[in-house]
């Protein structure tokens, strides 16, 4: 009987040392949904296949080159693991391309939020000379109209307008499917209730996110994604000399402020920051909590972090993102000078 009353003390023992998560903490993020929507560009399933063979389709580029997808490797979640992204001619730009996946979800796109949606991003790079190149929509569009399968696809995916294939339809396309590409983790069964989805290690690390002041910044459904920060608040950030949000506002007081990067399968989108000069993702978390919240973090406290961050690391879905077969060029179709 003693025996038996030692194992039960013990039990309740060991019980009660389970790290807890008051509901308080968890009312900042929220689960990934399905799918992003947007009412100025409803997804269907034409809209998504047609976007999904625009986004590995080199023949937007002007050398025929470059998609999407030369920088934002979905089979490599979302991201070229670049400091900055090889583009027309061998040029790289002076930003580290962001991963895809779930960008939807933010408030706006690029580091500068220059772009509202991802509609609005998908046409971007396609006409950025240090990009794909294309010179114009104009040619963008004659590219897509010399391939009759393209014709076809515009047509189902856009039945109400007379001549679908143009530019604007384009980027709609491409970010129906963005809309899509969402990676559920085990973070997500946390926050639905599965307490069991989590190791006391990854709670543990989470509390220490949230009580160094993380969540300030990386909250809601992608850990971040919902607000512009500036770079160096607690100090100035040595070395900086991109203005961010600056450079599009042309406002002094905007000047260092960048879009807050999601932290959603932040272990595998390395380099970090806009640059892409960080490798480990330990040390970001360090430099974050010393430049942005004056803190000095022990080694202990960043591997703790990184502990949780790695919980965010969620399932490509390979099915959906598989490259799909791609209309065979014709005897119409645009082709690269011999200096492209």
């Amino acid at each position: 009987m003693l025996k038996r009353t030692v194992l039960f003390v013990l039990a309740g023992a060991v019980a009660a040392l389970a790290v807890d998560i008051p509901e308080a903490r968890l009312r900042m993020f929220k689960p990934l949904p399905a799918a992003v929507e947007n009412p100025k560009n409803p997804i269907t399933p034409e809209k998504v296949e047609l976007g999904r063979m625009l986004y590995y389709e080199n023949r937007l580029s002007k050398s025929h080159k470059f998609s999407c997808n030369s920088c934002h490797l979905l089979d490599r979640y979302g991201v070229d693991n670049e400091p900055t992204s090889e583009g027309h001619r061998g040029q790289r730009g002076d930003r580290n391309s962001p991963t895809v996946y779930t960008a939807a979800a933010h408030f706006v796109q690029f580091w500068d939020g220059r772009a509202a949606d991802v509609e609005e991003q998908a046409k971007g790079p396609v006409l950025n000379p240090v990009e794909m190149a294309m010179p114009d929509e104009k040619t963008v569009v004659a590219t897509l109209k010399s391939m009759p399968q393209y014709v076809e696809l515009f047509r189902k995916a856009f039945p109400q307008e007379k001549d679908p294939v143009n530019f604007e339809n384009m980027a709609r396309a491409i970010g129906a499917f963005e809309r899509k590409l969402m990676t559920p983790s085990r973070w997500d069964r946390f926050l639905q209730g599965d307490k069991s989805a989590l190791t006391d290690a990854e709670k543990t690390g989470f509390l220490k996110f949230v009580n160094t002041g993380c969540a300030t910044c990386h909250m809601g459904v992608c850990a971040g994604g919902t607000m512009y920060q500036k770079l160096g608040v607690a100090k100035p950030y040595p070395g900086l000399k991109d203005e961010g949000l600056a450079m599009v506002t042309k406002r002094a007081e905007d000047r260092f402020f960048f879009k807050v990067p999601g932290l959603r399968n932040v272990e595998k989108t390395w380099p970090y920051f806009h640059d892409g000069s960080v490798k480990s993702l330990d040390e970001a978390v360090k430099l974050m909590a010393e430049y942005e919240l004056g803190k000095s973090l022990s080694a202990a406290d960043a591997a703790a972090i990184v502990t949780w961050l790695k919980t965010l690391t969620g399932e490509i879905p390979k099915d959906f993102v598989k490259p799909p077969a791609l209309p065979p060029s014709t005897a119409k179709t645009p082709k690269p000078s011999l200096a492209d």
